[in-house]
């Protein structure tokens, strides 16, 4: 059976601002010392298994042409563009389709375009046996995280043994559940029957297709009609038409909270989401004083810090746990223990009307 990648690109990356910005969201920048972008990582790790030509982008219209940039071996008609963000079960449904009607039935693996995986091997060989369990019947398989420390920004995935698959390390999905407050999460990391929810999955296009056609019978019909449009010249009208009256849906919420057939491999292949400003220092090396520092800058009795320099010199003296990234035409000055507010820097500027900022 064809394997083929569908790599979601639609991000916009509002708490890796000001670097993340909406013309030139996170997925296109690199935020490692190689000068790889976090959608060409995703893309070239992937190579082992999948062929360039059976991997698909979908992004929105406006980064079409990033797409193409940075990925000048993908065929052009492989990028997928959205008229509009509708979260990722239309996102997903538009890729089946597409595959579908290419290849016939074909595997999907489906994947965030801005992950970090440090153990690369390790990565591809779950996804194969990922794979081996997607090809039985119509098994949805998502891929859960090994979970190190209580983690309250991540959902996570409540499993429990299955007998009826003969294969080792996978388990059956008995429930996924939302963010945790931190006591809860402590009780999921010493329960050891959960996982965080990656957001990578693998199945046959014919068993999405088929759960989307029963759980989320509305938006079918729309891919349906956009499917059978295909190749036309039509097409980009139907598009727009279906996809824009589509409502808003994750997958897990609308196909994968509600299946049956649901499996997890737990992955521990080092993987990193790249969340917010934190990572920056989980995904790159520190200096002695645990910092990490790029650009131009000079720090003085200055701890544990994530420093990021442009053009100006940034000197910072006598502070500790910040993360300061300077660009352009933006500052951010930031405690580590307030990462997860940046997204707060966007719903002010949107409210001043500050356009070109966000």
């Amino acid at each position: 059976m064809k394997i083929t990648a569908v790599i979601m690109a639609g991000g916009k990356g509002e708490r890796f601002w000001p670097k993340s910005r909406k013309s030139f969201p996170k997925q296109f920048l690199s935020l490692t010392k190689d000068g790889e972008t976090m959608i060409q990582k995703t893309v070239k790790r992937l190579l082992p298994m999948v062929e360039m030509a059976d991997i698909f982008v979908v992004t929105g219209t406006a980064y079409r042409d990033l797409v193409r940039e940075q990925l000048s071996d993908l065929p052009t008609e492989n990028i997928l563009t959205e008229p509009c963000s509708r979260n990722t079960a239309p996102c997903i449904g538009l890729a089946a389709q597409v595959i579908e009607k290419k290849y016939g039935e074909a595997m999907m693996l489906v994947l965030p375009s801005d992950h970090l995986i440090r153990y690369e091997e390790m990565y591809i060989d779950t996804l194969q046996q990922a794979v081996q369990v997607a090809e039985q019947n119509q098994n949805l398989v998502t891929i859960g995280i090994t979970p190190t420390y209580p983690e309250t920004g991540y959902g996570y995935i409540h499993f429990a043994r299955d007998t009826s698959l003969e294969m080792n390390s996978v388990y059956r999905v008995e429930q996924f559940v939302e963010k945790p407050d931190r006591e809860t999460a402590k009780q999921y990391l010493a329960s050891h029957h959960y996982l965080w929810n990656s957001g990578m999955f693998v199945w046959k296009t014919s068993s999405i297709l088929w759960n989307l056609k029963q759980l989320m019978p509305d938006i079918f019909d729309g891919l349906e009609r956009i499917g059978d449009a295909l190749g036309t010249a039509e097409y980009d009208a139907v598009l727009t038409r279906e996809y824009t009256a589509f409502r808003s849906e994750s997958i897990d919420f609308g196909v994968m909270e509600c299946a049956t057939q649901i499996y997890t491999l737990p992955g521990s292949f080092g993987w990193d989401d790249v969340g917010n400003w934190l990572a920056i220092e989980r995904i790159n090396a520190t200096n002695e004083y645990g910092n990490y520092v790029e650009g131009d800058v000079i720090t003085i009795d200055t701890k544990r810090s994530t420093i990021c320099g442009r053009k100006r010199l940034v000197a910072a003296v006598g502070v500790k746990d910040v993360i300061v990234v300077d660009t352009d035409d933006a500052i951010l000055i930031c405690g580590k223990d307030s990462c997860q507010n940046v997204k707060k820097v966007i719903e002010n500027l949107k409210i001043c009307n500050r356009q070109e900022l966000i």
